[in-house]
């Protein structure tokens, strides 16, 4: 592994001859006599311990989650985030109103994932179904409404009280999360986890990387969670975009532009078969079709790849057609296909198989769902397994 370079070793910040300017002077002179003034004496604090028990690397819907169950149980944990906020992209979910779970059986959500998702998640929804999430955030504090079709929101429709229940939560539980933290690399030696930060380094008995996708960057959702793994032996699913728009030419779409189908019904066709059909909100935009119809049908064109498809949509009592629509950028994706393949990661305890001591939760694996809540749910059920199982694994129970 390439080295990673701490402050101890960073080259010395030249000192100013005579003539230039001291970047770190005000300009105001000190007066002739007057000693500098001696900085203000600070009470030292405890030192922290040699290694920590438990680190988390992210601080979304994942890693928040895992920290206030961490600081419940009694695990000590520390959470860790590139961003100045905790939770950025949470804030935006549900266009700001965090769709945070969907209120139908376990067998139902899990048939939704469908392919290999299904059996992979069956013992984290299992553990943690929809109900006890909401039981979970009601505890503590956020009055919850669910709507007709079982997507649940908070009462507020506010994604801010979600994210405000979860950190007040690890104040609560005095579980510290370091922010502005962006992590350089992590590697295993010795049996543990050396983590190297910006200008500090610590080590951990057990980690957990809970960094996201890669959809929204600017949430700090750039695939390092993904590289940290990779060093540490994984392998990576190619990503693609897994809810986003279709960029469509159409004279309907040009037409009504700006127009929203609460409730529409589109499908994918290949060689004239149906082989993907569903309902919901179609949202006609400038650049092609955009909503939750939409986007569960791009999730279908993601996971399958088909070189060539038809997408059609009922609108005005009649159906129109596009041939092979591509999708918006990665970026722009709700959800991201790809990441930590499922076969590498033990489905009983979100432990990494290729790595002791390595765990995962969230989006950083290959799993996306269908619109409606899913997609956090997942989140917060394996990050759930995963805190449970570090805590058996340091002999906490």
């Amino acid at each position: 592994m390439p080295h990673i370079s701490g402050f101890w070793d960073r080259p010395r910040e030249s000192v100013p001859t005579k003539g230039q300017r001291n970047p770190y002077h005000t300009g105001r002179p000190r007066a002739q006599g007057v000693p500098r003034p001696l900085p203000s004496p600070r009470k030292p604090g405890p030192l922290p311990p040699e290694v920590l028990p438990f680190a988390i690397l992210g601080a979304g819907a994942a890693g928040l989650f895992a920290g206030c169950l961490a600081g419940e149980t009694g695990l000590p944990a520390l959470l860790l985030e590139r961003k100045s906020r905790a939770g950025c992209k949470l804030l935006m979910t549900g266009n700001g109103r965090c769709n945070l779970t969907k209120e139908v059986p376990v067998s139902r959500m899990l048939a939704d994932f469908g392919g290999t998702m299904e059996s992979f998640l069956a013992p984290a929804l299992n553990a943690m179904p929809p109900r006890s999430i909401m039981a979970w955030f009601e505890r503590h504090g956020v009055p919850l409404k669910t709507m007709g079709d079982g997507r649940v929101f908070p009462a507020s429709e506010k994604a801010t009280d979600i994210a405000h229940a979860l950190v007040d939560t690890l104040r609560d539980t005095d579980t510290p999360i370091c922010l502005n933290a962006e992590v350089l690399g992590l590697r295993k030696e010795d049996g543990f986890f050396s983590i190297q930060a910006q200008t500090f380094a610590l080590r951990a008995k057990r980690v957990l990387i809970a960094t996201g996708g890669v959809g929204y960057p600017k949430t700090g959702s750039v695939g390092d969670g993904q590289q940290w793994a990779k060093a540490l032996g994984h392998t990576l699913v190619p990503y693609r975009p897994g809810l986003v728009g279709f960029v469509a030419e159409h004279p309907w779409i040009h037409r009504n532009a700006g127009r929203t189908l609460p409730r529409t019904t589109v499908r994918v066709r290949i060689d004239g078969h149906a082989v993907y059909e569903g309902d919901g909100q179609l949202d006609c935009l400038l650049w092609g079709l955009g909503g939750a119809a939409a986007y569960n049908a791009s999730r279908y064109i993601g996971r399958e790849c088909p070189r060539t498809f038809t997408f059609e949509w009922e609108a005005d009592g009649q159906t129109f057609r596009i041939e092979t629509p591509k999708t918006r950028p990665l970026k722009e994706s709700i959800a991201t296909i790809g990441g930590i393949p499922l076969e590498e990661v033990d489905p009983e305890t979100m432990s990494s198989r290729i790595c002791e001591g390595l765990y995962f939760a969230g989006e950083v694996l290959d799993i996306d769902g269908p619109t409606g809540g899913y997609n956090l749910s997942a989140a917060f059920s394996t990050a759930a397994l995963a805190v449970r199982s570090a805590r058996k694994s340091i002999r906490l129970v």
